[in-house]
């Protein structure tokens, strides 16, 4: 059995990553905004947060600068958030609360005693650190993570080590591939990115308020989105924002989902699971589809008056790869009649490939319908005159529970829902 994939969806999502990482401010910074936000007062933010009040005002001047914006308005009474410092304050708030959480939780994870109470660390983490530990979590590599972000290899080390040593949980390990992150420190990077992924989302609300939609939309793609809905949805949001910056990951759908989870992708379209196989995901149905038998124009069964499973097991077939829903309903097709399965199978996942395939020889390929449309408008194949009872399927979209999307980002959402109906 031949198995050709196309490349993973971790090379495109490890630059999304690392384009995410860049964004990031000064957590210190940050954590001196919320509070003065909160607080409406650099004195009372300073007591609680204990830093100076210089190096507060320092801390949101340097924010702003950096973000060209003003986040406050100075008044004899205090300091109240513009419009601007508003939409930031919103992202800050969740991003913080992420890194918290991932920070209890990797501790709760490597706790020995129960009973002990570790103390709340997740304020003295710093940007350097958190950048550290998504690159290497990335690389599995230290002097590759410190070359992928630009740092030298003992400084990201030893932000690496540092972070581990303000947690007292072991973070990295090494193994037979070079290094690993712990369980902990599995947990922590999720949380990590997340926070940055909410950070970036914040930055593209600032632009769009500026009247700039230059928001960014990461998009985790399966096979059955690719043909008309995503290219057609993508023409209508440029054709309204040219600004807007897409980024499209194909891959395997597990691969999606994890970067989806880990705040990667915005967005993954194409066939729903059912059930949901994790529970902080949320699918949402746009259409149903079916699947069609395909081969070459002039296909030899094209001239028999019925086809039957015999017939079509005689033939060599391209089929996805194991664990997807149509490979699935292949191997259903036949093994439910009683029938062997065709022997003569390359798996791949790739459309062009199996365009290929089937154009110059007789092999059979099951799909659907919706994904080779244009193949069969065109003339390039045609679709074999078999009902594959039973595959209808949900294509949809799929997201995290606990995604706030963009204004752009809802947009496109919309304009998925619009062009799918």
């Amino acid at each position: 059995m031949l198995n050709t994939g196309f490349r993973p969806a971790s090379l495109t999502a490890i630059n999304i990553r690392y384009s995410l990482m860049n964004q990031v401010p000064n957590l210190r910074h940050l954590r001196a905004f919320k509070e003065v936000a909160k607080a409406n007062s650099i004195s009372k933010a300073a007591s609680k947060i204990f830093l100076s009040q210089p190096a507060i005002t320092q801390a949101i001047s340097k924010l702003e600068k950096g973000l060209n914006e003003i986040l406050f308005e100075r008044r004899v009474d205090g300091m109240f958030t513009t419009e601007a410092g508003d939409v930031l304050l919103s992202r800050v708030e969740y991003a913080l609360e992420y890194i918290k959480t991932g920070v209890e939780k990797a501790i709760e994870c490597d706790k020995q005693d129960e009973n002990s109470n570790a103390k709340p660390v997740d304020h003295m983490i710093s940007t350097t650190q958190c950048r550290a530990l998504v690159a290497v979590s990335c690389a599995r590599n230290f002097s590759v993570a410190a070359c992928d972000i630009g740092v030298s290899q003992p400084s990201l080390h030893r932000s690496a080590r540092e972070l581990e040593k303000l947690l007292n949980v072991p973070l990295f390990e090494k193994s037979g591939q070079g290094i690993e992150l712990t369980k902990a420190g599995g947990i922590l990077a999720k949380h990590v990115k997340l926070a940055f992924s909410e950070l970036a989302q914040g930055f593209d609300e600032l632009q769009y308020l500026k009247g700039h939609d230059s928001g960014s939309i990461k998009i985790g793609t399966l096979p059955l989105s690719r043909t008309y809905l995503l290219p057609e949805s993508i023409n209508k949001i440029l054709e309204a924002s040219s600004g807007v910056r897409i980024n499209v990951v194909d891959g395997p759908y597990v691969d999606l989902l994890c970067a989806l989870r880990h705040g990667e992708l915005d967005m993954l379209l194409g066939a729903l699971r059912n059930p949901s196989p994790v529970e902080d995901i949320i699918q949402e149905k746009l259409f149903e589809d079916t699947l069609i038998i395909v081969g070459r124009v002039g296909h030899p069964l094209l001239e028999a008056k019925k086809i039957t499973l015999q017939m079509l097991a005689k033939y060599d077939w391209v089929v996805p790869t194991g664990g997807t829903p149509t490979r699935k309903c292949f191997e259903q097709l036949f093994s439910k009649a009683h029938i062997e399965s065709p022997a003569g199978i390359v798996e791949t996942s790739s459309l062009i490939l199996m365009r290929g395939l089937l154009t110059r020889n007789d092999r059979l390929a099951i799909i659907s319908r919706n994904q080779v449309i244009e193949e069969i408008n065109f003339g390039i194949l045609q679709e074999i005159p078999f009902t594959v009872q039973g595959t209808e399927r949900t294509i949809g979209i799929t997201t995290r529970k606990c995604w706030r999307p963009t204004p752009t980002q809802q947009r496109f959402v919309e304009l998925l829902r619009e062009v799918a109906s």
